[in-house]
This record gives C-alpha cells, sequence and structure tokens, in this order.
C-alpha cells in the first residue's frame, strides 16, 4: 500500500507497482484517480480494484458498490469476483465514465466549480454560452451539430434516470443538447468522431482535460478486469 503526497505522480506510482510484481491495482479516491490507475492495470493486464472515496463516485455506484463502506471495497484486494468491463478511450486517454465537451467542458475549468457546480453550470447556460467554438458532430441519423452547449459522450449510456445500466455492452452513449428550442438527441455507437476548429476543453472522468482535434472517441469491450468485493 502506497499513501499519495502532494506532488506525488498517480500513474507513475501505478506503473512502478505493476512493474514490481503486483497482481492487483486499485486506489482510493475519485473517478479521475481511479481512470488514472485503471489506465495502468489495462496496460499490464492486471485486476483493478475501486474504492469509492471520491466526491460523486459515479463508477463505483454503477458497479454495485457502496460509496459509504470502504472497508468493504478492501475485501476484494485479496480475494471476491473478477470481471471484464468496457473502457472508453479519446485520442488515446482512457476513460471510465465520460467525456463532456460545452458548457461542462468550459464550466469545469473555472475557478470554485467544484464548491458550486450547478450554479456555475447554468450560469454558462444561461449565458448562451456553447462552450466551444467550432464543435461539430454528426448523430445517427447523419445530421451535423454545430457549436451545441453540450455533447456527453460515455462508457455505455445512461439511463434517463441516471447511472448506467450494464458497464459491459459495448457502446458509447452519446447526449447532444443542441441549442434550445430543438430537442435532445441520444443515441449509441462504437466509436465517433467530434471535429473542432481549436483545442477543446474537455472534462474527462470530471478532470478537466485539453484535447486536440479532431477527437476520435471508441469503446473498448470487455478490456478491463474489475475486482469487487465477493
Amino acid at each position: 500500500m502506497v499513501e499519495l503526497a502532494d506532488g506525488d505522480d498517480l500513474a507513475a506510482l501505478a506503473a512502478e507497482a505493476a512493474r514490481s510484481g503486483t497482481d492487483v491495482l486499485g486506489v482510493a479516491g475519485g473517478d479521475g484517480s481511479l481512470a488514472t490507475v485503471a489506465a495502468v492495470a489495462l496496460e499490464h493486464d492486471l485486476p483493478f480494484v475501486c474504492v469509492p472515496a471520491g466526491t460523486m463516485n459515479h463508477f463505483a455506484l454503477d458497479l454495485g458498490l457502496d460509496p459509504d463502506d470502504l472497508v468493504a471495497s478492501l475485501d476484494a484486494f485479496t480475494g471476491g469476483a473478477e470481471r471484464r468491463i468496457d473502457t472508453g478511450e479519446v485520442n488515446g486517454r482512457l476513460f471510465l465514465n465520460n467525456v463532456s465537451l460545452g458548457v461542462y467542458g468550459e464550466a469545469i475549468r473555472k475557478e470554485g466549480y467544484r464548491d458550486g457546480r450547478v450554479r456555475t453550470l447554468l450560469s454558462e447556460v444561461f449565458r448562451g454560452s456553447s462552450g466551444e467554438a467550432g464543435l461539430r458532430i454528426v448523430d445517427d441519423r447523419g445530421d451535423e451539430h454545430h457549436d451545441p452547449p453540450v455533447i456527453l459522450v460515455s462508457n455505455n449510456p445512461y439511463a434517463i434516470g441516471g447511472g448506467r445500466e450494464s458497464l459491459d455492452g459495448g457502446e458509447l452513449g452519446v447526449v447532444v443538447l443542441p441549442p434550445l428550442p430543438a430537442p435532445v438527441r441520444a443515441w449509441t455507437v462504437r466509436e465517433l468522431t467530434v471535429f473542432a476548429d481549436t483545442t477543446v476543453h474537455a472534462g474527462i472522468d470530471g478532470e478537466a482535460v485539453e484535447l486536440e482535434p479532431p477527437l476520435r472517441i471508441a469503446v473498448r469491450p470487455a478490456s478491463l478486469r474489475v475486482r469487487t468485493p465477493g
């Protein structure tokens, strides 16, 4: 077990552990930290353990874990059940939950976002912000959307009530919120390209990231070994 200190490189520490011969990798943290270590586990074909210690714990909830019982999650390091789930990839970077573009991609970069995320997002929407000038995406009907306020691409689609019913369906869920009053468009696909004129500000599993266009997004079916408490 390694306790992180300020300035530690989480990816480097996970890679060092993998090279040292460990038989499982895991991390206690939020969705961004989970994705970092999961990418190393995938690269070395090691089982990955999620210990939900973040703010929202979206991935843990979709795995069926109880965020209020961290001790139970730790049992997966020494036993439990293993299965394979899908991961998403955008321009070579792994994601467990989703890639968010447009208003969210801009809002997440703002100071104070995490303390007032709903207020920050609403302010962007009511300002009429589209987030990223030049974003373009073609939907499953062949219609092209220009500068939509929101594009959300998830590792398997979200249900209407929130959360994902499956993490091994082998599909990306795509949701586009066009400028009002146009209706929301949602569909599924295995791969997708988002075009843009400039560097794209994105949220990947809740972390602010800059991506160079075009954004090539794909699902990697059954790519990650996940171990959960039995």
